[in-house]
């Protein structure tokens, strides 16, 4: 792949949370193969490390809703390498008991709060001082479309979370733009990873119901997004701050699909 894949983020050092499957999985190889030193980061040291060692990168067994394990994270990743150029806060969860707003306990709408909204808060907390003080940095936080369009089959936390990472992320693209750091939401339609097989293996009539407003007609692949990562991470992207960056094969542009 390397010899076939543009070298835009050659010596640069990225930081991708939830970096042991699906998109952060993708994304950590294809960061790598455009130059860029990957420090791979998940709670499962099996996987995490596994994907690290796969793309020549660091791997870092981190509980990315703890606020000293964020802040330790990239004080160490800065005291090795002297820079922080790219973070992926892409670390997301969607149990099964975050569903209809009648039905979802306190419990489970605060554990997917923590997991997708806090820790990217945290994530970019710790982050942008470093960022500052070299001047330039491109942060990534995973949205999704669902921060963009309401759904009958609902997920009520998980899309909350997501309309917060949305907003929060514009926030903090608008305010340190003069500071050289860029901030976008990445908003991905459904993607084909475990996380997405095992809600649908569960309950196909919703997979069903979902995949039909999708135009293109399929789900994504994660290196599709991961695709999209690489182009926000890298300079081709130096006028795009502040934006919800969607990769939704159509679906929220839809009114009436494709039969």
């Amino acid at each position: 792949m390397k010899g076939n894949t543009l070298q835009r983020l050659q010596d640069r050092v990225a930081v991708i949370t939830g970096g042991g499957s699906g998109i952060g999985k993708a994304s950590a190889v294809r960061l790598a193969a455009e130059g860029a030193r990957v420090v791979v980061v998940d709670v499962d040291a099996a996987t995490g490390k596994a994907v690290a060692d796969a793309v020549n990168g660091e791997f870092a067994q981190v509980d990315i809703t703890n606020e000293d394990g964020i802040r330790g994270l990239f004080d160490d990743v800065v005291e090795r390498h002297g820079r922080l150029d790219i973070v992926f806060n892409n670390a997301g969860i969607s149990p099964p008991d975050d569903d209809s707003i009648l039905t979802t306990g306190i419990d489970a709408w605060r554990r997917v709060q923590e997991v997708n909204l806090t820790s990217v808060f945290l994530g970019c907390k710790y982050a942008i001082p470093h960022m500052q003080r070299q001047g330039k940095g491109s942060i990534i936080n995973t949205a999704s479309f669902v921060a963009l369009m309401g759904a009958a089959t609902s997920q009520i936390s998980y899309t909350a979370s997501k309309g917060g990472v949305l907003a929060m992320s514009r926030e903090l693209g608008v305010q340190f733009a003069r500071e050289g750091i860029r901030v976008n939401a990445l908003c991905p339609g459904p993607v084909n990873t475990p996380l997405l097989q095992e809600l649908f293996a569960k309950d196909p009539e919703r997979a069903a119901r979902r995949l039909v407003h999708i135009p293109l007609g399929r789900f994504a692949e994660p290196e599709e997004i991961a695709a999209a990562v690489a182009f926000l991470a890298s300079d081709d992207s130096s006028f795009i701050t502040a934006s919800q960056f969607l990769v939704d094969g159509g679906l929220t542009g839809a009114y009436v699909t494709p039969l």
